[in-house]
This record gives structure tokens, C-alpha cells and sequence, in this order.
């Protein structure tokens, strides 16, 4: 009882197409494929984007595993202990 045969699946679609009709279970069918089509399309774009922005950005935001930046960090001006601790 787990799984359905495809017995089962048929029946079901017999009751998909007479309740809603195979017209617009058509246009149904149509309107999403048209929607994953734009959103690849979208995707392609992001990604065609993205890859003219790393280009674009300075050569410490690329970074590779295993590679390391050293850095220094400087103090904001006018920030001031407000703890009264000092280390």
C-alpha cells in the first residue's frame, strides 16, 4: 500500500482531465514552461553579471582556498573605550 501502481496514477489523471479539462491543463503546462524558461534566462543574466562585477572588483575580494591575505586593521577615528577596560 506504500507506493502507487501506475494503475493508480491513471486514474488520477483521468479525474485531473475530466475536472479541469485538457485545455487548460495545456495552458497550464505551457505558462510554466514558459516561466522556468525566463527564469534560466534570468540566471544566465545573474550570472553573466556577476562574472563582468568579479572582473571589475580589486584583487584581495578574489580569493582562492589555501590562499592567504595578510591584512592590517586600523581603528575607526573617534571611537573611544566606553567600557573603561583596557587589554
Amino acid at each position: 500500500m506504500g507506493s502507487f501502481s501506475i494503475w493508480h496514477w491513471l486514474i488520477v489523471l483521468v479525474i485531473v482531465a475530466l475536472i479541469f479539462g485538457t485545455k487548460k491543463i495545456r495552458n497550464i503546462g505551457a505558462d510554466l514552461g514558459g516561466a522556468v524558461k525566463g527564469f534560466k534566462e534570468g540566471m544566465k543574466d545573474m550570472n553573466a553579471k556577476e562574472g563582468e562585477a568579479a572582473n571589475d572588483t580589486a584583487p584581495a575580494a578574489r580569493v582562492t582556498a589555501g590562499e592567504t591575505i595578510d591584512v592590517q586593521a586600523k581603528e575607526k577615528a573617534g571611537s573611544s573605550d566606553k567600557g573603561g577596560t583596557s587589554h
